[in-house]
């Protein structure tokens, strides 16, 4: 009788267990639901904003690269065109002066070198 009496409350307490547990667990869905639909919420307007940024880094890339980068690399390569052009020149004055004969060379020389200092010359000690 004793046994009985104790399984009568052991069904009855895994039954309400049982009852306790399936109302925690929709509770549980409900919240789930909610916190899905809060995400959702969420999400779309950090997405929204990230897509904004995109579109304005990549206006800010394409104005860089019109305005600054384009001009910079014009101006550079203009300038590295000019100073080839000047070594140019002047490795075919270098090459024109050594075709020259040493007195025509000398007058050439003479003709570009500013005028220099008269120096007094010391006699070797001995």
């Amino acid at each position: 009788m004793v046994s009985a009496t104790v399984r009568d409350i052991a069904i009855i307490l895994v039954a309400l267990e049982i009852l306790i547990m399936n109302g925690l667990l929709v509770v549980l869905i409900w919240q789930v639901w909610r916190l899905i639909k809060m995400i959702q919420a969420e999400v779309k307007p950090v997405i929204r904003d990230g897509q904004e940024t995109v579109g304005t880094v990549k206006g800010s890339a394409e104005f860089v690269s019109t305005s600054i980068i384009s001009p910079l690399i014009s101006t550079s390569s203009r300038l590295a065109g000019i100073v080839r052009s000047v070594q140019v020149i002047r490795s075919e004055l270098k090459s024109s002066m050594d075709g020259m004969t040493p007195a025509r060379r000398q007058s050439r020389v003479d003709d570009t070198e500013p005028p220099q200092k008269a120096t007094e010359s010391k006699p070797p000690a001995a």
